[in-house]
């Protein structure tokens, strides 16, 4: 295994940076340098996988500062914008129902229903639990709020209940 130079290095850390495979880093460094690294040799040079953990600290910080870097700009990709996404499907639905084909728009409606439902987005949110706590919330607001009406001498002869209903609910 041949010492590669600092540029070959850089791209490969910046690539490896930016989620390309170590595969695909191998084959653009034979492409762009005509160099021939195996993949195993590309991965010591990512500090997040195990071949790389002993990598110097100046490729590590080359390779965090590009991974934000990275990170902050996709963020300016505009497919990468659920809005941008949802109006090229309905763009696509519009046209396909003009084109009379049902069976297309469907689908195109069933991604936009995904793209909306957080289908395609690794995180998992408890529906039923977050649902639940807003619920708690919102009583908790109304009781609180029937109390100072009753406290201002408004409200239903239950005051007493209703009183101490809301002190056995935590704050």
């Amino acid at each position: 295994m041949a010492a590669l130079k600092n540029d070959v290095k850089a791209f490969i850390v910046q690539a490896l940076a930016c989620f390309d495979t170590p595969t695909q880093v191998s084959q653009a460094v034979k492409q762009e340098f005509d160099v021939d690294v195996t993949r195993q040799q590309v991965e010591q040079h990512d500090p997040t996988k195990r071949a790389g953990v002993n990598l110097a600290a100046k490729w590590q910080t080359l390779f965090h500062d590009t991974r934000k870097r990275f990170r902050e700009q996709t963020a300016e990709i505009p497919i990468a914008n659920r809005a941008y996404r949802l109006r090229a499907l309905g763009r696509m639905a519009e046209k396909a129902e003009t084109m009379k084909n049902m069976a297309l728009a469907t689908q195109i409606i069933e991604q936009a229903a995904k793209e909306i439902g957080d289908v395609y987005v690794n995180r998992r949110v408890e529906p039923d639990k977050s649902l639940d706590e807003e619920i708690k919330l919102l009583e908790i607001e109304k009781r609180k709020a029937e109390l100072k009406l009753i406290e201002k001498g408004g409200g239903n002869s239950n005051a007493q209940l209703l009183a101490d209903l809301i002190a056995r609910l935590p704050s």
